[in-house]
């Protein structure tokens, strides 16, 4: 059944294919249906299940910021693995995702097989820049809330971090658009309150206790996140780098083929004790 009953919320799950469970968290904005090309690749070797993170897609929407936070996140993936039957798995992140498959890693080492982090961040360690993050996005939040969805993922998909997708096309931007709308905004206010950037604890100083093997992802194009991407790939002792050719921020949408090819190649090949044998980074 999508729906997974967690207690004092529900989360929808969306499960596909067989053989080696495989989580996968979308980013800001989205959900679990994001995935469909990843889940289309990956079914034939992997039981995959789409998560819809709180106030988003079809999952729950408390009213209380504070059930957002990020502790409370990777606290409900646990329970939803044990609802599930799942001990341990795959886990595939992207932005926001990836900030949450990173947390349960650290969290949870022993129910991490392999972590595949695309567009991460681990936070703001700058005690004085992630004040003004908050600020930034408790005013975003508020404003999602007075003007309305439709005028926030407006403004939100013309920002420079997005700009590459207008490779997708017309039909492919309309239809990313409807997905975005179709969430709601207090779900979307309060998982900015509950675990922004800003709102997150900081993970920079624990990366090097990192032991799952990781592949870091990140699009040619996308400048900022190649670079946190790049000191994170110095603090972490079992990561590999992959940059994704003709992709910015988004590359599982912007050139899912090549995406796809080299997360499944780290999932089944390099995780398995061979990661650490080849150079650090790699274009797709």
């Amino acid at each position: 059944m999508p729906h997974v009953s967690l207690g004092d919320v529900r989360l929808h799950a969306a499960v596909a294919g067989e053989g080696t469970p495989l989580i996968l968290l979308h980013g800001f904005t989205g959900s679990g249906a994001q995935w469909t090309a990843q889940v289309e690749a990956f079914a034939a070797r992997f039981h995959t299940i789409a998560v819809d993170l709180l106030g988003h897609g079809r999952s729950d929407t408390p009213a209380d910021p504070e059930r957002y936070r990020m502790e409370r996140c990777i606290g409900d993936l646990a329970a939803l693995l044990d609802v599930l039957g799942v001990r341990h798995a795959c886990w595939l992140g992207y932005s926001m995702g990836a900030r949450v498959a990173l947390a349960f890693a650290l969290a949870y080492p022993e129910r991490v097989q392999a972590l595949v982090l695309e567009g991460v961040s681990p936070g703001i360690d700058d005690p004085i820049q992630r004040r003004e993050r908050i600020g930034q996005d408790e005013a975003l939040a508020d404003r999602i809330e007075r003007d309305g969805i439709e005028p926030f993922v407006d403004a939100w998909m013309q920002q420079p971090l997005f700009a590459s997708q207008v490779r997708l096309g017309p039909a492919a931007l309309a239809a990313a658009r409807a997905a975005r709308c179709a969430n709601n905004a207090k779900g979307l206010a309060n998982s900015l309150r509950g675990m922004g950037t800003g709102a997150q604890p900081p993970l920079w100083a624990r990366l090097s206790t990192v032991a799952t093997p990781t592949l870091l992802v990140v699009g040619n194009e996308d400048l900022k996140f190649r670079a946190i991407t790049d000191a994170m790939s110095l603090r972490l002792s079992e990561a590999a780098v992959a940059v994704i050719p003709e992709a910015g921020h988004a590359a599982h949408l912007e050139n899912p083929a090549a995406f796809n090819a080299r997360v499944l190649r780290f999932l089944t090949e390099e995780s398995l004790g061979k990661a650490g044998n080849e150079p650090r980074a790699s274009v797709a």
